[in-house]
């Protein structure tokens, strides 16, 4: 995990750099419904905002369990295309998802975004697009998510440079002991980035069996604040809603907030997480329950 995460900043230059993939993903106007399991299903969140957000077109996410294709309203949207993400390509309900898609005789074009080219995904899906540099031996995610998110955001015409130059320092810095301590952590996020706080609070689950909870900034203070407390953190990625910080340092709980691209924020919590993992002698390149991959025998 700590050298798939410190390799992110390489591997989401090169994605930045892959014009004829990009050139893959569904252009601007077109209806979109982007899918996929776990992280990807978070990062899936995450390029539907940002596209939405740059005027590129409607865009779903869903995850894959819950894209029912043969359901008329899912059918009614008119997708142009669907974009399934998965690292490792064998994610069974993604698989049953692109089967279902061409069993309704659909006209959607699907691509497939995966990491692992030798699998099943490839030959379900009219486009893929390979991303074997960022697939992983951990089975907690770090870089094939972030990488996929640099691929679709540098498509949608943003300057990843700063984010990369970010990233290059949180994998340097380092770590505030007490942000490692913390008793429990919430995540934040707005628009693009309430992908990325889901994601960090699975990092961090997956990883060192912590509480965490993850909410849109402004869902916070809708009940969520209430566990706020000393020895807590609630940590935004992106910036934070007017008055949240002082009203969360009123609880005496943490508040995080680095001035930072929301990806590089993200990697600097796989860090935190990967501390607390090793500080309770766990293995987050093998966490209890948890597989590479999810392959459901029925």
């Amino acid at each position: 995990m700590e050298d798939e995460l410190r390799s992110q900043p390489d591997t989401w230059a090169r994605a930045a750099g892959l014009t004829a993939e990009q050139a893959l993903l569904p252009a601007a106007g077109e209806r979109i419904a982007v899918v996929g399991c776990g992280t990807s299903w978070f990062m899936a969140q995450s390029y539907a905002a940002a596209r939405e957000a740059a005027d590129q077109g409607v865009t779903d996410a869903f995850a894959a369990s819950e894209a029912l294709v043969g359901d008329a309203a899912f059918r009614d949207r008119g997708y142009d295309a669907v974009v399934a993400i998965t690292r490792s390509g064998t994610t069974t309900e993604v698989l049953e998802l692109l089967d279902a898609l061409r069993a309704s005789g659909g006209t959607a074009r699907t691509v497939g975004i995966v990491g692992d080219p030798a699998t099943p995904l490839v030959d379900l899906v009219d486009d893929a697009i390979l991303l074997p540099f960022a697939d992983e031996r951990s089975v907690v995610q770090t870089r094939f998510a972030t990488t996929t998110l640099a691929l679709v955001r540098a498509a949608l015409g943003e300057d990843l440079g700063p984010a990369i130059e970010q990233a290059r320092a949180a994998v340097e810095e380092d770590i505030d002991d007490a942000l490692v301590g913390a008793d429990q952590y919430t995540f934040l996020g707005a628009g693009w980035t309430v992908g990325l706080a889901h994601e960090a609070a699975l990092k961090m689950r997956e990883a060192s069996q912590s509480w965490t909870e993850s909410y849109p900034a402004k869902e916070y203070r809708h009940g969520p604040i209430a566990i706020a407390a000393p020895g807590r953190v609630t940590w935004m990625l992106g910036a934070a809603p007017a008055g949240l910080p002082a009203e969360v340092a009123a609880t005496g709980a943490r508040f995080e907030d680095a001035p930072i691209d929301g990806m590089a924020d993200l990697v600097r919590a796989q860090r935190v997480a990967l501390a607390r993992a090793r500080r309770a002698g766990l293995d987050p390149d093998r966490p209890r329950t948890l597989t590479r991959a999810v392959i459901l025998s029925s």
